[in-house]
C-alpha cells in the first residue's frame, strides 16, 4: 500500500484522544495496511493511527511473532506482575527511557471487518498494547517515566534537530 508520514512529538494530534471507529469500509482497511507498511518502514513494533495523523482508535503491531491490528481497543492487566523496560517511540526519534508496565495484558476490540478479537500479550507484546493504547488516549510514553528521566528526555527532545525544525 503506502508509507505515511509519522507525526512527531509536539504535533497536537498526539495529545488528543482518538475517536472510536464507526465505519468499517475499504478506507479503514487501507489505513490498517498503510499503518503496517509505515511501521515496517520505520522499524517499529507498534503504531497508532494518530501517529499518522488519523483521528481513529486503531493500532497495529508486530512483535513476538504476532502481527496484526486492533480497532477500538480496550485493555486490562492480567495479573499484578510488572515489568520495567526501555521504551522508545516512532514519534520521538532518538529518545527512550525506562517505563514500568504490566507484564501481561489483554486487549479486546474488533478487526477491520468489525469481527471481535482479543490479544493476550506478555513481555514486549503487553508493553506494546499498553504503549499504543496510551497513544490513542493522547498519552506519550514520557509521561510514564520517573520525573528525572522525563526531564532528561525532554532536554534531549528540545535539543534534537527534528524538534527544532517543527
Amino acid at each position: 500500500m503506502a508509507v505515511r508520514s509519522i507525526r512527531l512529538f509536539g504535533d497536537p494530534v498526539l495529545n488528543s484522544v482518538a475517536a472510536p471507529v464507526t465505519r468499517f469500509d475499504d478506507s479503514l482497511r487501507t489505513l490498517v495496511s498503510d499503518m503496517l507498511d509505515t511501521m515496517d518502514d520505520a522499524g517499529g513494533v507498534g503504531l497508532a493511527a494518530n501517529q499518522v495523523g488519523v483521528d481513529a482508535r486503531v493500532f497495529v503491531f508486530d512483535c513476538q511473532g504476532m502481527r496484526g491490528h486492533i480497532i477500538n481497543p480496550t485493555w486490562e492487566a492480567a495479573g499484578q506482575d510488572m515489568q520495567i523496560g526501555r521504551e522508545g517511540c516512532l514519534s520521538v526519534p532518538g529518545v527512550s527511557g525506562q517505563v514500568s508496565r504490566h507484564n501481561r495484558a489483554v486487549a479486546r476490540g474488533v478487526d477491520a471487518f468489525s469481527r471481535p478479537l482479543a490479544i493476550v500479550g506478555t513481555g514486549l507484546l503487553a508493553r506494546c498494547i499498553q504503549h499504543e493504547s496510551d497513544h490513542l488516549d493522547g498519552i506519550m510514553f514520557m509521561r510514564r517515566m520517573e520525573p528525572e528521566a522525563r526531564k532528561e528526555a525532554m532536554t534531549i527532545i528540545r535539543g534534537s534537530e527534528w524538534f527544532q525544525q517543527a
